[in-house]
């Protein structure tokens, strides 16, 4: 397994934020997307050659970032992908100075909360768009500061 940071314009990111996309649609309907900052900085896992999962964070206050688009490809699903990328991730967020990740997913994603509530996530009141959005649960975590652990994926 390898978790690179990539760009928004990257092929094999732009096709796991395609199906990313495809899948909510599925689950919830065309509500489209919501915003992602030119800001975020995106990391996607890799599975050999192949793109498995991306995730991406984003600034949401002085020492908040805000987890979006986590997605793990079907075929990918169940090999603790969502995890390892889970943990890049809030890597990625300390490494940005942020003592603190929130997020938003739905109540059609059972698995999403699952993992993201055994991660340590605790649910908040809903914030920003989603606050008159029943379908939706926001999450947050406070990040403890390792200096010693190396962090989880690589600038590509």
């Amino acid at each position: 397994m390898l978790i690179e940071e990539r760009t928004v314009a990257d092929a094999d990111l732009g096709g796991l934020l395609d199906a990313a996309f495809a899948e909510l649609v599925s689950r919830y309907g065309a509500e489209g997307r919501s915003v992602v900052q030119a800001e975020a900085r995106y990391l996607v896992a890799y599975a050999g050659a192949r793109a498995a999962g991306c995730g991406a964070i984003q600034p949401a206050g002085p020492d908040t970032g805000e987890l979006k688009r986590m997605y793990v490809a079907p075929a990918f699903r169940g090999r603790g992908i969502a995890r390892m990328l889970l943990t890049a991730l809030e890597d990625l967020a300390q490494s940005m100075g942020y003592q603190t990740v929130r997020l938003a997913t739905g109540v059609r994603q059972p698995e999403a909360i699952a993992l993201y509530e055994s991660s340590g996530f605790v649910r908040v009141e809903p914030y920003g768009r989603y606050t008159d959005q029943p379908l939706t649960r926001c999450y947050e975590k406070a990040l403890i500061f390792d200096p010693v652990r190396a962090p989880s994926w690589r600038i590509g």
